[in-house]
């Protein structure tokens, strides 16, 4: 069953939102607000250092450059608020769905829009472990036709640009944070065909993004990323953002003068209160990473400072793209928690026969494994065939069965048939996340 990314994730950064500010000291902290109150402010996360640690604030919810109404009567052929697929791979029930929406774009450079779309989403996926795991998202590219072409605090701060969702730089007074309005912002997401999150193009070589985390509750989706299109060091932004709703992974850099963690163990996969003895004596979190070699450089080991605190807190790795925009490689951990996530919020199995409908013996059952993608070999899907729980061996890698070849009996009594992607990839270790790779439709068959 396809799982939209709605709640946890969501409820986690939210609260950490409200909770951590820029500057990284607790009176501010105790005074910021919280997202979705009165005061009309939502908590983001942006890189003020292309090559740096990110850093939270609170900004508002609305752009005060974004256009009032539609450009279209501009337009040169483009629609304002057409869809495009950019990659359709499946059944929006069974994907991931990203919604890439363009920003100060004229309605002639619809077309670069496309363009530039395509390149931030080829950029993306050229990182595993999306590489490995493309296959599993849909991704469809919305025209906001935009009165001016750019976005607002490019290159100065004085020069404004009225567009369709409202981009500007020096939001909150901080030069790279690029903000949106949110509700422009959703009025054009509703357009495709189903979002689970968003990415916002802004029409620049500036450098400069955020990411806008726990909106499931006003605006269906989970998270929302801005980026400028023309910056290759943004697109990191992107695939940073997408973790926290999709492996609900933690950030793992901290705030000088934050102090030691005070709450409980973490939920998220790549932060621990627990040393790398205690990890391995309970066998739990990164336990089975330990001592690897780490893709981010270096070994997996618990290193002192995470989740925006500096002691009692720890990380696998030094570095990470969960740390800093200086590498685009998630570690191992990360690694895994990521491809736990994809399975959990989509499908690599689509039935082409309707599971509810009434099978027998003799009805073809078939299934669609999803093409996952190239990568490096990180996926490694093998599709299984199981009647009553009991593995039909003979049936392995086949996507097409009749029941009654796979064993099942005639008489009264009901079987249950089922087919199952098992990824057996070397990426997963942790016993709970194998439990999450896989998927499996089932039929009701009688004889």
């Amino acid at each position: 069953m396809h799982i939209r990314i709605r709640g946890t994730a969501a409820a986690t950064a939210l609260a950490l939102s409200a909770l951590l500010p820029a500057t990284g000291t607790v009176a501010a902290a105790a005074e910021a607000p919280t997202a979705g109150q009165e005061s009309g402010r939502v908590g983001v996360e942006y890189f003020p250092d292309h090559r740096g640690e990110g850093a939270r604030t609170d900004v508002p919810a609305t752009s005060p450059h974004a256009q009032s109404a539609p450009a279209s009567r501009q337009r040169t052929g483009a629609g304002d608020g057409e869809v495009v697929p950019i990659a359709e791979t499946g059944p929006t029930a069974d994907r991931l769905d990203v919604t890439i929406i363009g920003d100060g774009y004229t309605a002639a450079q619809q077309e670069d829009f496309l363009a530039d779309a395509r390149a931030k989403w080829d950029a993306v996926t050229d990182i595993e472990p999306y590489k490995s795991y493309e296959g599993l998202f849909n991704v469809w590219a919305v025209q906001a036709v935009s009165q001016d072409s750019g976005v607002t605090g490019d290159p100065t701060q004085d020069v404004t640009r009225n567009t369709a969702l409202g981009s500007y730089f020096f939001c909150d007074e901080i030069e790279r944070l690029i903000c949106v309005d949110l509700d422009k912002t959703k009025s054009y997401a509703d357009k495709a065909p189903a979002t689970d999150l968003v990415i916002v193009v802004s029409n620049s070589t500036k450098y400069g993004g955020a990411g806008y985390s726990g909106l499931a509750g006003d605006y269906g989706y989970d998270g929302v990323s801005t980026l400028s299109s023309d910056n290759a060091q943004s697109t990191l932004i992107a695939a940073h953002e997408m973790a926290h709703s999709i492996g609900l992974l933690a950030d793992e850099y901290q705030y000088d003068g934050y102090g030691a963690y005070p709450g409980d163990e973490p939920a998220a996969a790549n932060v621990s209160k627990l040393t790398a003895d205690r990890m391995a004596a309970q066998g739990t979190k990164w336990a089975d990473w330990l001592g690897e070699t780490d893709p981010s450089g270096g070994v997996v080991d618990t290193f002192e400072g995470g989740d925006y605190y500096e002691y009692g807190i720890y990380r696998p790795t030094a570095n990470s793209i969960m740390r800093s925009l200086n590498t685009d490689q998630f570690n191992l951990p990360g690694r895994e928690a990521m491809i736990a996530g994809f399975y959990r919020s989509a499908n690599a199995l689509t039935p082409l026969r309707n599971t509810v409908t009434k099978a027998t013996r003799f009805t073809r059952l078939s299934v669609e494994l999803a093409d996952l993608g190239p990568g490096t070999g990180l996926s490694r899907p093998q599709l299984r065939w199981y009647v009553d729980g009991r593995e039909a061996k003979q049936a392995r890698g086949r996507t097409s069965v009749v029941p009654a070849a796979l064993g099942v009996p005639s008489g009264r009594r009901a079987h249950m048939v089922t087919a199952k992607v098992v990824d057996m990839t070397m990426a997963v270790r942790s016993a709970e996340a194998r439990g999450i790779t896989s998927n499996s439709v089932t039929w009701t068959v009688k004889g």
